[in-house]
């Protein structure tokens, strides 16, 4: 069994491989274009609500607030990212209920993408937030010979959350390789939920650390956080 979709080559043609990281990422990403058009196309604001219209606005819903509970003031902002990268390893850990489907979350240059547009996400938001300056100087605090270190804890950052998903999604990909070679008829069923469950789980620690990382970064530069406020004099407000 292939646990490792990069190796399953589905097309090659002149010397052009297509393998099943890149034809089932694709597929993710149809699946989800098509659903948010179909479930879009017919929104309602009256009493008559579908209940793929209820279901999106719950996902949409606790999202925002996960985003809220990191601390940042605009949910709103930072909603169309996240939101992407959950529905995104949510819906491509949750197709593995399909038989002859491998998640491409399970490669690694699929994590790595990821957490590439996370490397990119960060200082992006925070220069809009703060300004090229500011955040510049966050890479020379506490003091301007932490420089290389702030750089490197910034890629040494990113690496872990490429590594993290991957290792947990083939980690229960081999478990379930090698209970079915056990007990083919009595385990798929229990590693199906067991690898939904776990797939959640994985899309929801990724989009919460990379909202972490976009937070910290967008409040005070990297590796940094502000000063508490000063408290308020007894003359304010009398």
């Amino acid at each position: 069994m292939d646990i490792n979709p990069d190796t399953w080559i589905l097309l090659d043609w002149n010397g052009w491989h297509i393998n099943a990281t890149i034809a089932f990422t694709w597929g993710v990403m149809a699946v989800l274009v098509v659903a948010s058009w179909l479930i879009t196309a017919r929104l309602s604001d009256g009493e008559n609500v579908s209940r793929w219209q209820v279901m999106l606005e719950v996902i949409v819903t606790g999202i925002r607030d996960q985003i809220a509970e990191v601390g940042t003031e605009t949910p709103g902002r930072y909603l169309p990212f996240i939101g992407t990268l959950f529905l995104f390893i949510a819906t491509a850990n949750i197709l593995t209920i399909i038989p002859g489907y491998r998640p491409p979350t399970g490669s690694l240059s699929t994590t790595s993408a990821l957490a590439i547009c996370v490397l990119i996400a960060v200082p992006l938001f925070s220069i809009t937030q703060q300004g090229l300056g500011s955040y510049l100087r966050g890479y020379l605090r506490p003091s301007p010979f932490m420089l290389p270190f702030n750089i490197l804890a910034e890629a040494t950052r990113t690496i872990a959350l490429a590594v993290r998903l991957y290792g947990n999604v083939m980690s229960g990909t081999v478990i379930a390789g090698i209970l079915l070679s056990i007990a083919p008829f009595f385990f798929p069923v229990l590693m199906q939920l067991l690898g939904l469950l776990t797939g959640l789980i994985q899309a929801y620690i990724f989009a919460v650390l990379a909202m972490v990382y976009i937070a910290s970064a967008s409040r005070a530069g990297p590796h940094h956080t502000h000063d508490p406020a000063p408290e308020p004099s007894r003359n304010e407000g009398e």
